[in-house]
């Protein structure tokens, strides 16, 4: 192999991993923008927003979080804070965590729930937002 080979592999790989980061970029600003569209609609029309938990791996307990919000999966895995963020809910879980309860960071939206795993465990966003909230839409 000849270091042209390996420069140009290089670069290929760079523009590559660019080109997937954009378009992940672009996923989630769509996420983001339809629950920024979603907020307030929600909060104006309800269902009221509950205390949100986390549940340990493999269904090893719960915790408590400061957050409150609407659930997004049947599992309630996935949810919206009244902040306006998107939480995973989902972590490695220690009894100290089970007892005096977690602070789990935002993360960046997707627009599929829970892809890439089992049939039917996945759901569209907005399929999820209708599930919170029928005819939300309409509501706006």
């Amino acid at each position: 192999m000849s270091d042209e080979w390996v420069a140009q592999r290089t670069e290929a790989a760079r523009v590559q991993a660019e080109r997937l980061r954009a378009r992940q970029d672009a996923v989630h600003r769509q996420a983001e923008a339809l629950l920024s569209e979603f907020l307030p609609v929600v909060t104006a029309h309800g269902p009221a927003p509950q205390a949100l938990r986390v549940r340990g791996y493999g269904g090893r307990g719960e915790a408590r979080t400061r957050l409150r919000g609407w659930y997004l999966r049947m599992d309630r895995t996935a949810a919206l804070g009244t902040d306006g963020r998107f939480y995973v809910l989902i972590a490695p879980l220690s009894a100290v965590d089970r007892l005096r309860g977690v602070h789990p960071a935002p993360a960046r939206p997707p627009l599929v729930l829970g892809e890439g795993g089992k049939d039917g465990e996945s759901v569209e966003l907005p399929v999820a937002l209708e599930r919170v909230l029928p005819g939300w839409r309409g509501l706006a």
